[in-house]
């Protein structure tokens, strides 16, 4: 069958499998499940029309190589030309002969190697009509990427509904005291817990990718997909640091009602004076300890690069540990506490807290990672969309046990 037949024979099952799909959009609702297997029908059509174009493409190369082995050498060497080097040498000419005259780069398209009607073509593929055909290297340098770890500090539960109602302890109004025989004795009275409801947030993305890029090049679209899921990460521990809870985003643990503060003051003060007065005060407010802390490098690396008066480093040197005692330690932690450093917070802010105890993540159905064809045009353009997103709430039960720190 002509090649121009068959271009005409894809074009219409595109177009039919198309109509089927604008015509449920025009009426806004989903494909039925025969029209589902008519529109997979007329992508089998397609393929098969493929495999024939591409298989006369072939068979035009090869008549086309015997052609060339058949003909006179114009050039005097009766030898037949049966490789891509033997064509060039054969039938490069001028372009041989001005390399020779100097010209140190010379390149030679050879057409009937390739088959002009094939429409699977990727991008990168007119590449190997040159003599310079390369061989892709597979490993991909990342570029910069900061660890998420609040995750990490922070418990984790699942749920079953769209938002979770959950009680804060009020406080405590009275206290016991001493009484004389006969006395009036105090009244103490604990304050109703007071509701909160955090609600699901939804966050997500999405990319666009052509078929040819998804089959010509996988290990680059596995670097994507993996690229989504940690800027995916990154977001999240952002919004569960600071997110401001206004519209659509989660109140993250600094900006949530009833946290404690504490400022470190002009030296002598030091930072780590404040982060242990933060320790502190989660313990007195609540009778919960510290389990963790959260600081951004430019304030780790203040206190990582802190000396006493002998000049040594309170964290130990780049050689050894404190006066020549253990080895070197990477991010050691602060005042013992499993210390977090992430650019998630400002320089300047500290985040000490109970994670464990006092604040759970929910998720609702984990991350979902899903693809189409059927976008808009993405049919028609031989494109797909993947979408990434999740659905999390975050529930602080002791705000008290957590404490901004600001730092000089």
């Amino acid at each position: 069958m002509p090649t121009a037949t068959l271009t005409d024979d894809r074009a219409a099952a595109l177009k039919a499998a198309q109509t089927i799909i604008d015509t449920a959009k025009s009426e806004d609702r989903d494909l039925t499940e025969d029209e589902i297997e008519q529109v997979e029908s007329k992508q089998g059509e397609v393929r098969d029309i493929d495999r024939k174009i591409r298989g006369q493409g072939v068979v035009k190369s090869v008549l086309a190589l015997s052609s060339a082995d058949d003909a006179p050498d114009t050039n005097g060497d009766d030898k037949p030309a049966r490789t891509l080097g033997d064509h060039f040498v054969k039938h490069g000419g001028d372009a041989l002969a001005r390399f020779k005259g100097g010209e140190r780069r010379l390149s030679y398209t050879s057409p009937e190697f390739k088959a002009a009607t094939d429409p699977q073509t990727s991008p990168t593929a007119n590449a190997i009509t040159s003599i310079n055909i390369p061989q892709i290297d597979r490993t991909i340098v990342q570029a910069f990427r900061r660890p998420p770890f609040l995750t990490d500090l922070l418990s984790s539960g699942t749920l079953a509904g769209n938002a979770l109602t959950y009680f804060v302890e009020g406080a405590r109004e009275g206290a016991f005291t001493t009484v004389a025989e006969g006395g009036t004795k105090p009244q103490l009275h604990y304050v109703d817990p007071t509701p909160v409801t955090d609600a699901l947030k939804k966050i997500a993305g999405w990319i666009k990718l052509t078929d040819e890029m998804m089959e010509d090049f996988d290990f680059l679209v596995s670097e994507i997909n993996t690229r989504l899921l940690y800027d995916l990460a990154i977001f999240e521990e952002t919004q569960l640091l600071s997110g401001a809870g206004t519209g659509s985003t989660i109140l993250g643990l600094l900006n949530r009602s009833g946290i404690q503060t504490e400022t470190q003051a002009v030296a002598p003060d030091t930072a780590g004076d404040a982060l242990f007065r933060a320790m502190m005060k989660v313990q007195t407010a609540t009778g919960l300890a510290a389990d963790g802390m959260v600081l951004n490098p430019t304030d780790y690396q203040k206190l990582r690069l802190a000396k006493d008066v002998n000049g040594q480093y309170y964290g130990g040197g780049f050689f050894e540990g404190q006066y020549g005692v253990g080895g070197v330690q990477w991010q050691p932690p602060v005042w013992g506490l499993p210390t977090v450093v992430s650019a998630g917070t400002a320089a300047g802010t500290a985040l000490v807290g109970n994670f464990t105890q006092a604040a759970t993540v929910y998720r609702k159905g984990g991350v979902r990672v899903e693809s189409t064809n059927a976008d808009g045009t993405d049919f028609q353009a031989n494109k797909v969309t993947i979408r990434v997103e999740e659905r999390l709430a975050l529930a602080v039960r002791v705000p008290a046990a957590f404490v901004k720190v600001t730092l000089l």
